[in-house]
C-alpha cells in the first residue's frame, strides 16, 4: 500500500536527524571523488572514499587561481554580511550503491544495545521510507530504494562546508537523502541544494590572489615632511579567475569568479600621517595606480602616498596597503556575468621614518 501522503509521525521527524547521522557522509566536499559511472559509485578509490567504491557526495572541483585543498582563499569580502553556504545538498550514490550503504548502516545501527523506544522507532521509519515506500506530506517514499530506477538519478544529501566555522550552521543540511532524475532539479522545498551561485560562493571562497606588494619611494626609510610615493606593479592588474564545478552522470553545475583590480587603500599605522588622496583610497586610472618615483619628481605630490608628520623613534609604522578587486560570476545557465562583494586582500609593510632638520628641495 503506498502511503507516501501521510503526515509524518514524531518518531519519522526524529528519523531525519538520526538516519542522516549513520551515514557516512565526507565532511569536505573535496574529500570524496565524484560518482564515475550512471551505475553509481566509482571504484577508484584515488582521492578518498573508504576502499569500497562507495564516495561520499559528488567532489566540488576547484581550478584556477585556488589555495589548496582543505584551506580557504586570501580574499575577504566587503560586505561583512556575506558568507558562502555553511552547508548544501548535492548528488550523492546512485540506487544501487545506496541501497548497499544504507541499508548496511541502518542494520547496523538497529543492532546496536539500547536502540529501542524512540530511537529504534525512528530507524524502522526511515527503512520503511526507502524499502516499502513509506513517506509523509510532499516526500514521496521509495520502493526497494529505487533500485529499479538505477542509472536513472541519484540520491542527493547533505554536504558540509569545512570552512564554516558555525558548528550548526555546518551541520544544518539535516534532511533525508532524497532522490533526483538524471536532467532534473531538486524539489523547491530543498533550498539549499547546489546550485551555480553556491557553486560561486565556494570558488569565492576558496580564491587566492597574488599579495599586494606596494612598491614605495623612499623605499623601507622615509623622512618626516617627505612625500612617499605608492605605486603598484603593472603585473598585478591582470584579471584572476577561480572555477568551482561538479560533474557527475546526469548532473553537471559549473561557476568561475573573476575577479579585477579595483582600487589600492593605505592605511599609515600612525594618525600623524597625511594620505594622498585624503581618503587613502587610491583608485585605478589609465590602467594603473600610482605612479612610480622618477628622478626629478621631488617637487611633485605624488597621485598616491603618504606623508608621515612624526618619526617612528628607531621603530617602524606598520603600514597597511589592502587591494580591493571587483568580483563577478559567470557559470551554469547564466547568460551574463553576475555582481559579487568586492573582496580585498591586505599585506603590512614595515616603514621607518626619520627625523630631519631640513629638507631642500
Amino acid at each position: 500500500m503506498n502511503r507516501s501522503r501521510r503526515t509524518a509521525p514524531r518518531a519519522t521527524i526524529t528519523a531525519l536527524t538520526l538516519a542522516v547521522s549513520v551515514l557516512v557522509l565526507a565532511g569536505p566536499a573535496y574529500a570524496g571523488k565524484p560518482v564515475g559511472s550512471d551505475k553509481g559509485a566509482s571504484t577508484d578509490t584515488e582521492g578518498g572514499g573508504d576502499g569500497t567504491g562507495i564516495y561520499a557526495a559528488a567532489q566540488v572541483k576547484y581550478t584556477g587561481a585556488v589555495s589548496k585543498p582543505g584551506s580557504p582563499g586570501n580574499v575577504t569580502s566587503s560586505d561583512v554580511t556575506w558568507d558562502p553556504p555553511p552547508c548544501w545538498y548535492a548528488p550523492y550514490l546512485g540506487a544501487k550503491d545506496f541501497k548497499k550503504e544504507m541499508s548496511g548502516n541502518l542494520k547496523d545501527a538497529m543492532g546496536k544495545p539500547g536502540m529501542g523506544g524512540h530511537a529504534g522507532a525512528a530507524l524502522s521509519e526511515t527503512q520503511r521510507h526507502y524499502e516499502d515506500d513509506y513517506g509523509w506530506a510532499d516526500t514521496p517514499g521509495y520502493k526497494d530504494y529505487n533500485v529499479d530506477k538505477d542509472g536513472k538519478g541519484m540520491f542527493w544529501a547533505g554536504v558540509e562546508n569545512p570552512e564554516e566555522p558555525d558548528y550548526l550552521k555546518r551541520k544544518s543540511c539535516t534532511d533525508l537523502p532524497f532522490w533526483v532524475d538524471n536532467g532534473e532539479k531538486p524539489p523547491a522545498r530543498y533550498e539549499e541544494a547546489i546550485t551555480p551561485e553556491m557553486l560561486a560562493a565556494l570558488a569565492y571562497q576558496h580564491m587566492q590572489l597574488p599579495d599586494t606588494k606596494v612598491s614605495l619611494a623612499p623605499d623601507g626609510t622615509t623622512k618626516v615632511n617627505l612625500p612617499t610615493w605608492a605605486w603598484l606593479d603593472k603585473a598585478v592588474f591582470d584579471d584572476v579567475e577561480a572555477t568551482a564545478a561538479i560533474n557527475v552522470p546526469g548532473f553537471e553545475l559549473h561557476a568561475t569568479t573573476t575577479a579585477k583590480p579595483k582600487s589600492l587603500t593605505l592605511k599609515p599605522g600612525t594618525g600623524d600621517a597625511t594620505l594622498i588622496p585624503a581618503s587613502g583610497e587610491c583608485p585605478i586610472v589609465d590602467g594603473k595606480i600610482g605612479e612610480p618615483y622618477a628622478k626629478g619628481k621631488s617637487k611633485e605630490t605624488p597621485p598616491c602616498g603618504i606623508v608621515y608628520g612624526r618619526s617612528s623613534g628607531g621603530e617602524t609604522f606598520p603600514l597597511k596597503a589592502a587591494l580591493t578587486w571587483e568580483i563577478s560570476w559567470t557559470g551554469t545557465g547564466q547568460a551574463g556575468a553576475q555582481p559579487m562583494p568586492d573582496g580585498t586582500i591586505e599585506v603590512t609593510q614595515d616603514i621607518a621614518v626619520e627625523e630631519v632638520q631640513s629638507i631642500n628641495r
